[in-house]
């Protein structure tokens, strides 16, 4: 796995104009690209952008997490059971559960965060 690349981009999109999401990022060869596309103490929007073989190692949120698959495949492993996930596929990691990715083709996804209130005041 590669290192995170810092963000292409900072700010959030433009209000009331459409935007496709798959032209915001590059792919990187060897890299993950993210950029925060929407900050609030509620929860963040970030879109993502891995080369194929890149992904993120085993972790916990303490806050579910949406995943909209953009373009390209994804091996999703999600408190141990392991699903693939393609273009025009969501699917939610519950909160607490451990989980991990990685990329077994080209891919861009769109991360939406989402915190429950007390957990959004801490």
């Amino acid at each position: 796995m590669s290192h995170v690349s810092p963000e292409t981009d900072t700010g959030a999109l433009q209000t009331s104009q459409p935007t496709s999401l798959k032209d915001l990022l590059k792919t990187v060869d060897g890299a993950v690209v993210s950029r925060t596309l929407l900050r609030r103490s509620t929860g963040n929007i970030t879109l993502f952008s891995f080369d194929r073989g890149q992904g993120l190692s085993e972790h916990t949120a303490p806050f579910d997490a949406f995943v909209l698959v953009l373009d390209g495949q994804v091996l999703l492993t999600i408190g141990g059971n392991k699903l693939e996930a393609k273009a025009g596929d969501a699917v939610v990691m519950p909160a607490h559960v451990p989980h991990a990715l990685e990329a077994t083709a080209p891919l861009k996804m769109l991360l939406v965060m989402i915190r429950e209130p007390s957990a959004a005041a801490g």
